[in-house]
């Protein structure tokens, strides 16, 4: 299947955007571009600056790795295992839609989902599970591997917002939107999901990137709208 088809890119970005704005109506939160500053050691720090450029720094780091790969989707799983990771193989990934999840990195999960997919996998029984890669078996989509790729590399490094309770309300909010049920949010289950949404948006445009380097950007765009992106 088609990684555009599976993942539909602008669908997901108009998602995000619409979620973003009503978490700022929420918040009461205005477009500004005044930012918090703090000093330390006598110089002067922007706290947006520095998430900015510690993701450009990581983004560095999976360009390197990814060409050291060859953009080749079983080079990268030989990288994730040595880091760590388990990768498993199933038949049809469509199982994974009974608890919300895709094929591709799954974060670590606890209770009944845990549970599903220890199974799913033929692991020990267990209500915990660490982060995984589980896929279809058979040819695995470039793009769609590398987005995946993306989100577990932030996870390995701790980056806000690629944790397992921010990523468990992305998904949530993205099949349920409404402003009423994100007022009933704590304020800082808020701020997860706006960094969630952040670093989703992130994988995106790193993906997308990657596509238009590679297909050329003319290309990109008509799989988008072979898609049905509006654009």
């Amino acid at each position: 299947m088609s990684f555009f088809k599976k993942c539909i890119y602008f669908v997901l970005s108009i998602q995000e955007k619409m979620l973003t704005r009503s978490l700022n109506k929420t918040l009461g939160i205005k477009q500004s571009n005044k930012r918090k500053k703090y000093f330390t050691d006598g110089c002067l720090l922007s706290l947006d600056s520095i998430a900015e450029s510690e993701k450009q720094k990581m983004e560095e780091e999976l360009a390197l790795i990814l060409k050291s790969c060859e953009y080749e989707p079983t080079q990268v799983l030989e990288y994730i295992k040595k880091h760590d990771t388990k990768v498993f193989y199933i038949d049809n990934a469509k199982s994974l839609s009974s608890v919300f999840e895709n094929e591709g990195f799954i974060y670590p999960q606890k209770g009944f989902k845990a549970l599903y997919l220890n199974a799913l996998v033929k692991n020990k029984p267990s209500f915990k599970t660490d982060g995984m890669f589980i896929l279809t078996k058979g040819e695995i989509n470039k793009y769609y591997f590398i987005y995946h790729f993306y989100n577990w590399y932030a996870f390995k490094h701790g980056i806000a917002g690629m944790d397992s309770d921010s990523q468990a309300l992305l998904t949530k909010y993205l099949l349920n939107d409404s402003q009423e049920e994100i007022a009933k949010l704590q304020l800082g289950d808020i701020y997860k999901l706006k960094d969630a949404i952040k670093q989703d948006k992130s994988a995106i445009e790193f993906v997308f990137k990657l596509c238009q380097k590679y297909e050329g950007a003319k290309k990109a765009l008509e799989k988008m709208q072979d898609n049905g992106a509006n654009l």
